[in-house]
C-alpha cells in the first residue's frame, strides 16, 4: 500500500513551482482555518488576504504563532465586522480583481456561498455551481473525485450536465491523462424504476452527442464495477471506464457525501474539497480537515486557475 497523502505530496510539491495564487480567505476567525492560509503561503501555494475582522484575527494569529510558529507578515487584512461583510467583501475582491480564488475560514458554506450566487453582486457563470472532493485513497492508484457531495442536493438531469462538465474540467486542470467517468447507481443496467439509471443512460447519450465532451462517460455503473476492474469482469461490463474509473458522479448529495465519508474514515482516504462553476475556484475545507488536506485544496485551486487563465476566462 503507498504512503498516506502521497499523490497529495506530488499535487503540492508540483503547485510550489507556480506563482501563488492571490486568494481572499474569508472569515479565518479561528486557529484551524488561519493556520491552513498561512502554512499555504509559507510553503508558496497562495497569496492571501484575510478578510474580516481585524482584532478577531489578530488575537487568533497570536495563537497561530505560539502553536505552530506561523505568523501573518505582510498579509494584508480587509477589515469586515462580521462573516456575511467577511463573504461579501471577498466576493467584491473577486469582481475586481484583486483575487483569483476564495477561501472558507470559520463561517458557515452556506454563508459564503450565498455571497457567491447572488445573481447582481456575486459570482455567477452561466455554469451551475457544484462541488467535488479530490480524494487520496491509500491503495487505489488514481486521485478520485467524487461529484457532487456537498452543494446541489437533489440535482435534475439538467443540472448533473452541468455537475459533471465540471467534474470533467477539473480532472483536466488536474493533468489525468485520461478522464474516465462513472455515473453511479445502484445496479449498473437501466431501470425506470431507479430514475438515477435513466439519467446516467441520458448523460451517456449528451456525451455521444457532444453535449458534454472531455471524457470517458460510462453509466449506470454500480460502486463495485466502476473501480474493481474483477467486478466488472464478473459481470461482463465492455466499457473503457468499468472498473478503472477516476470520476464518480453520485446521483444525489446523500449518496456522495456517505461515499466520501466512507473512503476517508473506513479507508483511511483524505478528501480535498473546491467548488467550481463560478469565477474563480472556492476552497471549501472542514473544521476536520488536516493541514496537507487544506494544502491540497489550496494545490487544486492553484490549478483550476491556472487552467483558467490559459484559456482566456476573464476573473470579472
Amino acid at each position: 500500500m503507498e504512503p498516506k497523502h502521497e499523490k497529495y505530496r506530488r499535487l503540492i510539491d508540483y503547485c510550489r513551482e507556480l506563482p501563488p495564487l492571490p486568494t481572499a480567505v474569508v472569515h479565518p476567525c479561528d486557529a484551524s482555518s488561519l493556520a491552513g492560509a498561512l502554512e499555504a503561503a509559507r510553503i508558496g501555494l497562495i497569496a492571501p488576504m484575510l478578510v474580516g475582522p481585524r482584532v478577531r484575527i489578530e488575537a487568533v494569529a497570536q495563537q497561530v504563532e505560539q502553536e505552530h510558529g506561523l505568523r501573518i507578515g505582510d498579509a494584508p487584512i480587509v477589515e469586515a465586522a462580521h462573516s456575511h461583510a467577511a463573504a461579501a467583501a471577498a466576493v467584491e475582491l473577486v469582481r475586481e480583481g484583486k483575487a483569483e480564488a476564495l477561501m472558507k475560514g470559520s463561517l458557515h458554506t452556506d454563508e459564503l456561498m450565498g455571497a457567491v450566487v447572488k445573481r447582481e453582486t456575486g459570482l455567477r457563470t452561466a455554469r451551475r455551481v457544484s462541488h467535488c472532493f479530490v480524494m487520496d485513497v491509500p491503495g487505489y492508484p488514481d486521485a478520485l473525485i467524487i461529484s457532487d457531495a456537498a452543494v446541489n442536493i437533489a440535482p435534475t438531469l439538467e443540472e448533473k450536465m452541468d455537475i459533471l462538465q465540471n467534474a470533467i474540467d477539473l480532472a483536466h486542470a488536474l493533468q489525468f491523462r485520461e478522464v474516465r467517468v462513472a455515473v453511479l447507481s445502484a445496479m449498473e443496467t437501466v431501470n425506470p424504476k431507479v430514475p438515477s439509471t435513466v439519467e446516467a443512460a441520458a448523460l451517456c447519450k449528451m456525451v455521444d452527442r457532444h453535449q458534454i465532451s472531455g471524457a470517458l462517460v460510462d453509466g449506470p455503473l454500480a460502486l463495485d464495477n466502476a473501480i474493481d476492474p474483477d467486478a466488472a469482469k464478473i459481470k461482463k461490463i465492455d466499457s473503457p471506464v468499468a472498473g478503472r474509473a477516476n470520476v464518480l458522479l453520485v446521483p444525489d448529495l446523500e449518496a456522495g457525501n456517505m461515499l466520501a465519508k466512507s473512503l476517508s474514515f473506513l479507508a483511511g482516504a483524505d478528501a480535498a474539497g473546491i467548488v467550481l462553476g463560478a469565477r474563480v475556484p472556492i476552497i471549501l475545507t472542514s473544521r476536520a480537515d488536516s493541514m496537507v488536506t487544506r494544502l491540497a485544496s489550496c494545490a487544486v485551486a492553484t490549478l483550476v486557475a491556472k487552467a483558467r487563465r490559459e484559456s482566456g476566462q476573464p476573473v470579472r
